[in-house]
């Protein structure tokens, strides 16, 4: 693949991949219908491509026009992480209260089901 190729192909994925990070980092969190896995699914796809593209590329031989693009998708894929991080600690809180709502349920002074499986006995 030449030169010209290459670096057509590295500013597609570039920007495809920065467009998808913001979108998702604009919407994790405040968009109740978005849809985590689907863009998960195409940072990934981008990711995948760009190891593909750089993968013979010493750090050296990528063209200086991409280092500031790939410094600032680096950064946004730090605050993605950090993104991604939080939205999975909300997640977690959440299922956890369900657990203990569902737990102080069953202890309301009815049998609990080890109770009922090994037989009342007062």
């Amino acid at each position: 693949m030449d030169i010209a190729t290459t670096d057509l192909r590295l500013r597609t994925v570039l920007g495809r991949l920065e467009a998808i990070i913001d979108m998702e980092n604009s919407r994790i969190g405040r968009d109740p219908n978005f849809d985590l896995q689907t863009s998960n699914a195409h940072k990934s796809r981008c990711l995948y491509e760009l190891a593909m593209l750089t993968r013979d590329m010493l750090p050296e031989d990528l063209p200086k026009a991409f280092t500031e693009q790939m410094r600032t998708v680096r950064g946004k894929l730090v605050e993605n992480a950090r993104r991604l991080s939080s939205q999975l600690d909300a997640v977690r809180s959440v299922v956890q209260l369900l657990k203990d709502a569902v737990r102080e349920q069953e202890g309301d002074g009815t049998y609990s089901q080890e109770q009922f499986r090994m037989g009342y006995q007062p």
